[in-house]
C-alpha cells in the first residue's frame, strides 16, 4: 500500500452491520477524495459483517479488514483502528458509525478543515447541526442531557461533548498517546473530547444532521448512557494533571 501526503483513512468499528456494510462502505469509496481508504474493525460480528466486508475488500485496495478478537467495546475498537491508522503512514483519520448516521458527504468539507485545526468535530450543538426530526422527545432530551452533563462536571468548551464523528489529524493521535484513553463505551468520546481541551488541541466544530440510522436498531440503550454518566467522574479524575 502506498501513501501520500494527501491520503486520509475512515476507520469504521461494525458489530452486527451486515445490512449497511456493503453500501455504506460503496459510498466512502465513492466520494470525491482521492487515496481516502477505509478499515473495518470488526468485533466478531455473528450475523457476518466481517466475512463480507472481507469479500468487498478482496475487489478493492483502498478497504481494509481488521478482525478483532479481543475484548469487545466501541473504544477498543476505535483505538485499534487508530493505531493501524497511523502504523501505515496515515495523517488524517476520520471517526464514525456504518449505519449512515454520520453521513459520507460531511467529510470532504472534516479534511479540508483538517488543514488547519488538529481535530474537526461533527457537531449537532452549534449553529446548523441538528438531530434526526423523527426521533421522539424523550431520546432528544437524553441525547442533550448526556451532553450538557458531561461538559458541565469536566468543564469543557466543545458543544458536543459525545459527538461519535471526527476527523483527526496524526499530530492529535499522537499528542493525546493512545495508550492512556481507558474508556470502552459511550464514554469514549467524551474522554477522548477531554484530553483534546487539556492538551490544548485546535478543535473545530462543523455542524452536522445526525440522521437516525437506516437499517437495525441503535446500540445505545438508556443504561449504556447512564453508566457514562457515573464514568465521566472517572475521565475528570484520571486525566486531571494532564497537561
Amino acid at each position: 500500500m502506498k501513501l501520500t501526503g494527501d491520503d486520509a483513512l475512515v476507520v469504521v468499528p461494525t458489530y452486527n452491520e451486515a445490512d449497511n456494510i456493503a453500501n455504506f462502505t460503496a459510498a466512502l469509496l465513492a466520494l470525491p477524495v482521492p487515496g481516502l481508504h477505509v478499515v473495518v474493525v470488526d468485533d466478531e460480528s455473528p450475523d457476518g459483517t466481517g466475512k463480507i466486508a472481507d469479500g468487498l475488500a478482496a475487489h478493492n485496495d483502498r478497504l481494509h479488514v481488521m478482525h478483532r478478537t479481543g475484548p469487545r467495546g466501541l473504544g477498543r475498537a476505535y483505538i485499534d483502528g487508530f493505531r493501524w491508522a497511523l502504523d501505515h503512514g496515515f495523517d488524517r483519520i476520520i471517526q464514525m458509525d456504518a449505519d449512515f448516521s454520520h453521513s459520507p458527504d460531511y467529510i470532504p468539507a472534516m479534511l479540508e478543515q483538517a488543514n488547519e485545526y488538529d481535530v474537526v468535530v461533527g457537531s449537532r450543538y452549534v449553529p446548523g447541526g441538528g438531530h434526526d426530526r423523527e426521533w421522539e422527545a424523550g431520546r432528544v432530551f437524553l441525547s442533550a442531557w448526556a451532553n450538557f452533563y458531561a461538559r458541565l462536571i469536566l468543564r469543557m468548551q466543545v458543544h458536543d461533548a459525545t459527538a461519535g464523528f471526527k476527523c483527526w489529524t496524526r499530530k492529535a493521535l499522537e499528542t493525546i498517546q493512545l495508550d492512556r484513553v481507558r474508556s470502552n463505551g459511550y464514554v469514549f468520546q467524551v474522554e477522548m473530547a477531554y484530553l483534546c481541551q487539556r492538551l490544548k488541541l485546535r478543535v473545530l466544530e462543523l455542524p452536522i444532521y445526525f440522521e437516525d440510522r437506516r437499517i437495525g436498531h441503535s446500540k445505545m440503550s438508556i443504561p449504556v448512557k447512564l453508566e457514562a454518566a457515573w464514568r465521566t467522574w472517572q475521565v475528570g479524575w484520571r486525566h486531571r494533571k494532564v497537561k
